[in-house]
């Protein structure tokens, strides 16, 4: 699932996927303090706690400054790594 607008945040979209797979995997670029995934994982706990399998997972960037450093920038964004891992910790893959 892709969100493209972020206001008014489409809960139905989410909350549908969540009934379907009992999972919630949410991947942000951005700090997990404070951020959209925060505000994600906290509706969906809010409002689908019993449909979930297991507990939701929030993929995010380091919360350091960003780097201008090209191999820092990539050290400090989250990787593809980081979500396949939570996938298969989940069972979905």
């Amino acid at each position: 699932m892709n969100l493209r607008v972020l206001r008014k945040l489409d809960n139905e979209t989410i909350f549908n996927s969540v009934s379907k797979t009992g999972r919630a995997v949410i991947v942000d670029e951005g700090w997990r303090s404070g951020g959209i995934s925060a505000e994600i994982s906290a509706r969906i706990t809010e409002e689908m706690f019993y449909d979930l399998d297991c507990p939701v997972e929030r993929i995010c960037a380091e919360e350091v400054p960003a780097p201008y450093a090209k191999h820092l920038e990539e050290a400090s964004l989250t990787q593809v790594y980081e979500i396949v891992s939570a996938n298969k910790r989940m069972g979905g893959i």
